[in-house]
């Protein structure tokens, strides 16, 4: 039987390395995509990918249901993990971050599963359908943000809309995005998704 994400969570949280695996398995793909596509580089979205999982390891006690739900959680590392590496990339091209592999235990290099895949695959559709409703000026907000990893400052700066702005409308896409992405079984986690405080 599949855990659900919360108990791999929960059990990363103990210890087990087989459920950082299992994780892995579910989201290293949408984690990727999303390095991938703010990094626009294929070695540093697979260095996020790690240290995303990393992250995980460590902080899987810390992790609050009521937050976000777990898919949200990794999306929120990812996106912030890819955007330092971005920035760090253009103040010092000449350095790359250490990686520390005493911290983590080794994950597999394997491609995703087709389980994997197929859960990525329908979380990104139920996305792109959330997102379609929302109105264009909240819909452009979010891809800038989430998609080509920009700040408030510049989202504000990009589109010369007032920064105050940029924020109240990106809480409000959030939270219809939230409402739009709660399964109605309530058989997912799901939680609030921690606003864009970058």
């Amino acid at each position: 039987m599949r855990a659900d994400d919360g108990a791999l969570v929960r059990s990363i949280a103990a210890g087990s390395a087989q459920a950082l695996a299992d994780l892995y398995d579910r989201y290293a793909a949408l984690v990727f995509g999303l390095a991938r596509r703010v990094t626009g580089c294929v070695e540093d979205a697979e260095e996020v990918v790690q240290d995303v999982f990393a992250q995980v390891w460590r902080q899987a006690p810390r992790y609050e249901v009521g937050r976000a739900s777990v898919a949200g959680w990794l999306v929120m590392l990812a996106r912030t993990r890819a955007i330092d590496r971005g920035r760090n990339r253009l103040a010092r091209p000449d350095q790359i971050a250490a990686v520390d592999p005493d911290r983590a235990p080794a994950l597999a290099a394997a491609d995703p599963t087709p389980e994997a895949m197929s859960v990525a695959a329908d979380e990104a559709r139920r996305v792109r359908e959330a997102l379609v409703g929302l109105p264009e000026t909240h819909r452009k907000l979010i891809e800038l943000a989430y998609y080509d990893g920009l700040t408030h400052v510049e989202i504000a700066e990009r589109t010369g809309v007032p920064l105050g702005t940029v924020k109240t409308r990106l809480r409000t896409a959030m939270a219809t995005l939230r409402q739009a992405l709660t399964p109605a079984s309530g058989a997912h986690e799901v939680g609030r998704t921690a606003p864009l405080d970058v």
